[in-house]
């Protein structure tokens, strides 16, 4: 069974930085997720980021998500050194990063949690998404 239920876009520029940095020897991350992370960028469609839909969660996108039950999360999707949980930024390199990644509003994502559950969240809205606005390089 993949991962990912779903199928992803990315753009080149957030494949190619992705890439780089899971290669990278400064990144650590544990086995299995090291392992999801390569199967979402090795599997995603590559995306001009001129053509990607604004509806995609790209690097640096704003996103509102509805957890089940009502409550309301809403994230920015950033690069590891960028990360803090207690201001929304999630590093790409998360489980719940991971699950954001490619994905689109309007679906609904997975991931496990540092508690060992599975939580789950709807994309609910794209509030701010860098190529939308014109930002290709961000």
């Amino acid at each position: 069974m993949r991962a990912f239920a779903h199928e992803r876009q990315l753009t080149g520029l957030d494949h190619a930085r992705l890439s780089s940095l899971l290669n990278s020897s400064r990144t650590s991350l544990p086995a299995s997720l090291a392992d999801t992370a390569r199967e979402v960028i090795d599997t995603a469609d590559i995306v001009d980021s001129t053509a990607i839909a604004p509806t995609v969660v790209t690097m640096r996108t704003r996103a509102r998500l509805r957890r089940p039950g009502g409550d309301e999360l809403e994230v920015v999707l950033c690069y590891p050194e960028e990360a803090n949980a207690a201001e929304g930024r999630i590093s790409v390199l998360s489980p719940l990063g991971l699950s954001l990644l490619g994905a689109t509003a309007g679906q609904t994502i997975e991931w496990q949690g540092p508690d060992g559950e599975v939580h789950r969240a709807q994309i609910d809205q794209i509030v701010f998404q860098p190529e939308a606005e014109g930002d290709y390089l961000s």
